[in-house]
């Protein structure tokens, strides 16, 4: 199979990244603007990158045709891990975390959010992923998105963050895999995130 599609994508995600650093930058307290482009640019790159909507039927890692798990077991599964996240981040403590309580209002942040980490879902853990397990294999769909999970909030996060982003981006990949689908990473993602409000 050809590198070519995984190498383009993470190419596109490192050209958006840098977009969305240099929008912050240049546009200060326009969080909700930036999420917004970031958000639609991500989109815009998984479908360009073959992404489209889940299957009924995943391929496993022999090849197989294997029975996706059904969409409310899914829902379910991302919401567990979402709230287990949530909740070590509580046992961990706010002040061992990074910075992330936001500056807008609760209703535009909480859209914007769940944008952001339903689009870095899609294009992580759906195309990419996607792209790399038919190359490599999953266990490296696995370690590469997550990664590239870590490394694309490197510069909002600091370096102090890479091995929790790194953790959370395992985490997210196994459920992926397991799921066999987008959706419940994407849950977990989009309850962890939301949980900065009140963190």
């Amino acid at each position: 199979m050809s590198v070519v599609r995984p190498l383009a994508l993470t190419a596109a995600l490192a050209t958006i990244v840098g977009l969305r650093w240099g929008l912050a930058l240049g546009l200060p307290g326009e969080g909700l603007l930036v999420g917004l482009v970031f958000g639609g640019a991500l989109l815009a790159a998984a479908i360009a990158g073959g992404w489209h909507l889940e299957r009924t039927h995943v391929r496993s890692g022999r090849g197989l045709l294997v029975s996706a798990a059904p969409l409310a077991a899914r829902v379910g599964a991302g919401i567990a891990v979402g709230l287990l996240l949530v909740a070590l981040a509580m046992l961990v403590g706010r002040d061992q975390l990074p910075a992330l309580r936001p500056a807008a209002p609760f209703l535009p942040w909480i859209a914007i959010t769940t944008l952001v980490a339903t689009a870095e879902e899609i294009a992580l853990r759906g195309a990419l992923f996607g792209a790399l397990e038919d190359t490599a294999g999953p266990a490296a769909a696995i370690l590469v998105t997550s990664a590239v999970f870590a490394l694309m909030h490197l510069p909002f996060y600091g370096w102090q963050a890479l091995p929790l982003d790194l953790g959370v981006g395992l985490v997210f990949g196994g459920l992926r895999l397991a799921s066999g689908g987008i959706a419940a990473p994407a849950v977990a993602h989009v309850i962890a995130d939301a949980a900065t409000w009140w963190l």
